[in-house]
């Protein structure tokens, strides 16, 4: 089994809608990455690499929101909600509350930020 877990339908027309990502996302774990990209992003492939290996410290969702039918929609909605035109986009939470945001991060500054979360 993946230990990557790609944003369901469900869970994107609630962040959509709400305005955040819901509580099944959220609260999967302690400690929750999401990370919203576009498969043709090289940083994206870098860090898709070694995501695996923090899987046991946190839970980790994806989506590479350009394959989606909803593309669009979902763009301009993190651009403009979460003010982020760059891909990929990093969203870090703790208790199910956001705490931190980034873009692109090589593998040692990831596991700086999990290890400050």
């Amino acid at each position: 089994m993946n230990p990557i877990r790609t944003l369901t339908k469900d869970q994107l027309d609630a962040l959509l809608s709400e305005g955040e990502f819901p509580e099944s996302v959220r609260l999967a774990a302690p400690k929750v990455v999401v990370v919203m990209t576009q498969d043709w992003c090289g940083q994206w492939a870098n860090m898709a690499a070694y995501l695996p290996d923090f899987a046991s410290d946190v839970a980790i969702f994806t989506v590479e929101y350009n394959l989606l039918p909803d593309f669009e929609r979902i763009m301009r909605f993190k651009e403009s909600a979460f003010d982020n035109r760059q891909v990929p986009y990093v969203r870090f939470y703790r208790n199910g509350k956001f705490v931190r945001h980034s873009n692109w991060l090589p593998r040692g500054s990831f596991a700086a930020m999990l290890a400050r979360e």
